[in-house]
């Protein structure tokens, strides 16, 4: 078992089979629910598999640039190299990966209300694995009747239930918006612009390196997540004709 203190990162080797189950439960849930609009139509196919080779692709990305770099000199470099990824790049990977694939088969038609759905069911199961495998933890601090202890007894922010509680109450959001049908089309521009704030906010309560004065590089990510959204957002209503 380890634990480091400045990355929040603590190895629990009688929780890594979980982790590793409850990633592959949080593709299967998005399969499931993507496996409803192949049924309809077939180009859904190509764009799920655009969107997960993206998110891989963007997570591992913007972990190495965040902070995987920083462990080069670590004897567990190529294990926490090999499985570090960030939610943040995930997103921005994802949202890439769908629109290339979208432009390349022609498909012009919106997508991303489903993946207001399952970006947040995803992500929560993911960071249900967190909880157990005891990684992505907050910073330590003074002990309170919300914080948890890491396997060193330490006391820490709870970061992963915390993201899990917000994750929750977007997924709500998305189905009540989607029950209500307000703001086609936008669902998932407004679950980025909502997330990467939280996670900017956030992430001055987690165990990650700053790279840049107090900022770490999952905030510049967090903000490119918020950025995305907001401009998605403002695109998509100046095509609808609700912007002159």
């Amino acid at each position: 078992m380890r634990s480091d203190v400045l990355t929040g990162t603590v190895m629990a080797p009688a929780h890594s089979g979980a982790y590793g189950w409850l990633m592959l439960a949080g593709i299967g849930v998005s399969l499931v629910l993507w496996s409803r609009l192949t049924r309809r139509d077939s180009r859904m196919i190509p764009i799920y598999i655009g969107a997960l080779a993206g998110a891989f692709l963007g997570a591992k990305l913007v972990y190495l640039a965040a902070e995987g770099w920083l462990h080069w000199h670590d004897p567990n470099r190529w294990v926490i190299l090999a499985t570090g990824k960030s939610i943040t790049g995930a997103l921005l990977g994802g949202y890439a990966g769908v629109e290339l694939v979208k432009h390349a088969i022609g498909y012009r038609s919106p997508t991303g209300d489903w993946f207001a759905i399952i970006a947040p069911v995803s992500i929560l199961i993911g960071r249900i694995g967190c909880v157990l495998h005891g990684c992505c933890l907050g910073r330590p601090c003074n002990e309170s009747w919300f914080t948890v202890r890491d396997a060193a007894g330490l006391p820490r922010w709870p970061a992963a239930q915390a993201e899990l509680i917000f994750n929750a109450v977007a997924l709500g959001a998305a189905l009540l918006l989607r029950r209500w049908k307000l703001l086609p089309g936008q669902h998932f521009h407004l679950y980025l612009a909502a997330y990467g704030s939280f996670r900017f906010f956030h992430e001055f309560l987690r165990a990650t390196p700053a790279i840049l004065g107090p900022i770490s590089g999952y905030q510049l990510a967090a903000l490119a997540v918020a950025l995305l959204g907001i401009i998605g957002f403002a695109r998509r209503r100046k095509r609808l004709g609700l912007v002159s």
